[in-house]
């Protein structure tokens, strides 16, 4: 009878995990159909002074830093990230490493987070007008699998605040108004799927990206209840590759410019 019981549990286990593999592929498949759509060629056009012209002087001197004359506008563009990462302020910094495609209407974040028994394997996304959070331990157990109204409002403020590593969605972007509050500091507002997007820029005399930061739609509230939090970024370095130069090392968080703000991303940018 014991051995009966044994039995009966090792199959239980093994049927348990084998269904925990299927979902995990499944999941891998949908989100690598996911970064396909995003996929895209760049445009026909190429980046020249006419497209500016009408900016105010700091705006224009981003653009011409972040965009060098003549380079065709892309539509993606694929980073590779190592870093950390802490979930909230009170739990310890994890080791992260990630890939993802951004473009001007979506994005796909893939992450591998923790090491050893508590290692996260996930990501999240906003495709096709919905946004997604979707880790599991070890990529097999869920730990977290979040969709809805909230998270996807959540998610377009992600998308819209990282255009600074695509600066030419920020010149194909409908429209876009832009703003200078003073000769280092640009605005640029705008709307992505009916949400708006108030983007702030801080930048050097040369054009240079010190810091950004957007209201974006959050639960880091005391209460866990949703509404526009300040979240924001520094950046210690840039890099320059195919006619862009974009931040590649930033740290960022909540509460941004505030007394609570705590960083919660540290992480080193390469492009794919």
């Amino acid at each position: 009878m014991f051995a009966k019981i044994i039995v009966d549990i090792v199959i239980l286990l093994a049927v348990s995990f084998f269904v925990l593999v299927i979902m995990q592929v499944r999941t891998n498949q949908q989100v690598s159909q996911l970064w396909q759509i995003l996929e895209s060629a760049p445009t026909h056009q190429h980046f020249h002074v006419d497209m500016i012209a009408g900016l105010p002087a700091p705006v224009q001197r981003y653009f011409l830093h972040a965009i060098a004359l003549g380079t065709p506008l892309a539509t993606s563009i694929k980073l590779k990230m190592q870093g950390q990462l802490r979930i909230s302020p009170d739990k310890p910094w994890l080791p992260m490493q990630a890939q993802e495609i951004l473009t001007s209407k979506g994005f796909v974040w893939k992450a591998v987070i923790g090491r050893g028994l508590f290692q996260l394997q996930g990501g999240d996304y906003y495709v096709n007008g919905l946004g997604r959070v979707q880790f599991g331990l070890w990529g097999l157990v869920p730990f977290v699998n979040a969709h809805n109204l909230d998270i996807t409002r959540s998610s377009i403020g992600r998308l819209g605040g990282e255009f600074f590593w695509l600066p030419s969605a920020l010149l194909l972007q409908p429209n876009v108004t832009w703003k200078a509050i003073d000769d280092n500091t640009i605005q640029a507002s705008f709307h992505i799927d009916g949400e708006p997007v108030t983007l702030t820029l801080v930048i050097d005399a040369n054009g240079k990206v010190l810091q950004v930061w957007l209201p974006r739609w959050g639960d880091r509230t005391e209460d866990k209840s949703w509404t526009y939090i300040p979240f924001g970024g520094v950046f210690q370095a840039e890099r320059t590759f195919e006619g862009l130069t974009i931040p590649s090392r930033i740290s960022a968080g909540w509460w941004f410019g505030t007394e609570r703000y705590v960083e919660s991303f540290l992480a080193e940018i390469e492009v794919l």
